[in-house]
């Protein structure tokens, strides 16, 4: 009795509300903020199944992410009203998306043409290998000058040219004018806001920077890019900043989540660049480190884009409001981070939970000479070397899956210090500290050891969500919402836990330069070309180096199950 009555005193102190959609590669959420104290009030998380139909490719259910976005509303709609807060408080919804996952769907059916091609997904090497040895002295950096991007299996334009060409219902609906392309955020816009009745279809600049399409320089799609991977223009969504009102919310009165229809979406960030925004890295040469399923780490270089010459990306970190002017960052994007943790419970079964692989690794306080370079998808930044396979090195009889934990956690810490190397060499400016968010940091002994590794100190606040809370400022603050004001006078300050250095700088190094050897023991695993066997299938034995892998990954399974079954 005594909480609905706080809570229903309180509610007349709440005041305006704003609502984040937060897509992930891994799961979905719903958040709701109050918009003067930047509180989190409710949410609900729902996780994605990942389907693995072959070697390399990672896909995911359109259908499922939009429902799994229903279901979120609905119970944080529900939790809501336990809590006696009006739903009609919510003023606007924000959105913000794992980036670069592509897919494309019917106009007139509503109904996707394939599954979403996720980011990490490498089907389209060989796509990428032939673009390369088509540019002038096969440079993979031939279009970086009007994107900020090398060409890589990693962003949404060779995605789409794989769709093009290997799905027929894909061709045929670019043929007959009834295909739409979008990220998560275009197709879950689209769909929230009348879909084949209406719908709107638009992405934001920070979303239009990551496929290749789009000039980093004159905000908008370049028709010659559109040209060089042969991608008709009338399929893209239209480009909008990354705060302003794009259509309104229209959901079925039956769901719990019905009183949302009317409410403005006014706000859009890729997910890098919502936690940016949520951090307050509005200034110049801010920055910080997401660990999520991969780890991203963003620095803001203000209104004039910076190319790396280290190997990190150029990306439009945002643009909030028509009239605004873009801000840009420079990336380091690592593909594999919670993802390790990931494989380790799911395909070696040495934990049964993510939590226990802190408890595992903090048993014994060390990797004990073991290396491991999770290069499952190849290397992203700073080497972009999509041949790299995976590695674990420096095994002797001692090691146990103890020391295999701590190894992944290290190899989280070691591939962040590598992108903030090249970042520093980049600005010339050395970073003082890190601010961090995502998933991954609460774990404490991860945050230590990124500290320890770094030699720096590790900031990390304690409400972890800034990803949501980045869309919902953008939301909030867009015109004609105006909730949310981002002055920075008028920015709450945010409360945080701070990790220094506990190790001497000598051993932090010595373990560095045995991680950069682990690195270039996994590089040109993978043979280039892939060797058909004569009926079109390619043979994962086709390469001498390729079988030696296979037939190394099955001993080291069979190894890792035996160790987990002494411990």
């Amino acid at each position: 009795m005594n909480g609905t009555m706080a809570a229903s005193s309180n509610r007349i102190m709440l005041g305006p509300l704003v609502a984040a959609i937060d897509q992930g590669t891994s799961s979905t959420r719903f958040l709701v903020f109050n918009a003067k104290t930047a509180e989190l009030l409710s949410h609900h998380q729902v996780e994605i199944k990942q389907s693995f139909p072959k070697e390399g490719w990672v896909e995911e259910d359109p259908k499922e992410i939009l429902q799994s976005v229903y279901e979120c509303m609905d119970r944080t709609c529900e939790k809501l009203t336990q809590l006696n807060i009006d739903i009609s408080n919510i003023k606007a919804v924000g959105v913000t998306n794992q980036r670069e996952t592509t897919i494309v769907w019917d106009k007139d059916t509503g109904e996707p043409l394939y599954n979403a091609i996720v980011w990490l997904d490498l089907r389209t090497q060989s796509t990428v290998e032939r673009l390369i040895n088509k540019t002038p002295g096969r440079n993979k950096n031939h279009l970086k000058h009007k994107t900020g991007l090398p060409i890589s299996t990693y962003f949404s334009a060779v995605k789409l040219r794989w769709l093009m060409d290997n799905v027929e219902k894909v061709h045929e609906a670019v043929l007959s004018h009834r295909a739409m392309f979008g990220t998560v955020d275009s197709w879950l816009i689209w769909c929230l806001t009348g879909g084949k009745k209406g719908g709107v279809h638009c992405t934001d600049v920070t979303n239009a920077s990551r496929t290749m399409l789009f000039n980093i320089h004159t905000m908008d799609w370049d028709p010659e890019l559109c040209k060089y991977f042969d991608i008709p223009m009338e399929i893209l969504p239209k480009v909008r900043s990354s705060s302003e009102i794009y259509g309104l919310m229209k959901i079925s009165s039956k769901l719990k989540s019905g009183p949302l229809t009317g409410i403005p979406i006014s706000g859009c960030l890729g997910d890098q660049s919502a936690a940016l925004v949520g951090q307050m890295c509005f200034k110049d040469g801010q920055a910080k480190n997401t660990y999520g399923t991969g780890c991203f780490l963003l620095k803001n270089v203000g209104t004039k884009p910076v190319m790396s010459d280290h190997g990190l990306l150029t990306t439009v970190a945002y643009k909030l409001g028509r009239d605004k002017p873009a801000c840009y960052a420079l990336e380091g994007s690592v593909a594999i981070a919670g993802a390790v943790v990931r494989w380790l419970k799911d395909n070696l079964g040495i934990i049964q939970t993510s939590t226990e692989l802190e408890q595992l690794a903090a048993d014994v306080g060390t990797s004990y000479g073991c290396y491991f370079v999770p290069a499952f998808s190849g290397l992203y930044a700073p080497y972009w070397e999509p041949s790299a396979r995976g590695i674990i090195c420096g095994l002797t009889q001692f090691t146990n899956r103890s020391h295999l934990a701590f190894a992944a956690l290290e190899a989280v810490c070691f591939q962040t210090r590598e992108i903030l190397d090249a970042m520093n060499q980049d600005s010339g400016i050395h970073l003082s500290q890190l601010q961090v968010d995502g998933g991954m940091t609460s774990n404490r002994l991860l945050m230590q050891l990124q500290a320890d590794i770094l030699c720096i100190p590790v900031v990390k606040p304690s409400m972890p969500e800034t990803t949501a809370l980045g869309a919902a400022m953008a939301a909030g603050a867009a015109e004609g919402v105006s909730v949310w004001s981002l002055n920075p006078e008028d920015l709450t300050e945010v409360t945080s836990e701070r990790f220094e250095p506990q190790i001497n700088p000598e051993e932090s190094e010595l373990r560095y330069a045995r991680w950069k050897k682990a690195v270039q023991r996994a590089m040109n695993w993978e043979t280039t070309e892939p060797v058909s066997n004569g009926n079109e299938e390619t043979s994962i034995f086709s390469s001498v180096p390729l079988g030696f892998y296979i037939l190394g990954s099955m001993f080291m399974l069979i190894g890792a199950k035996y160790i987990a079954g002494q411990k």
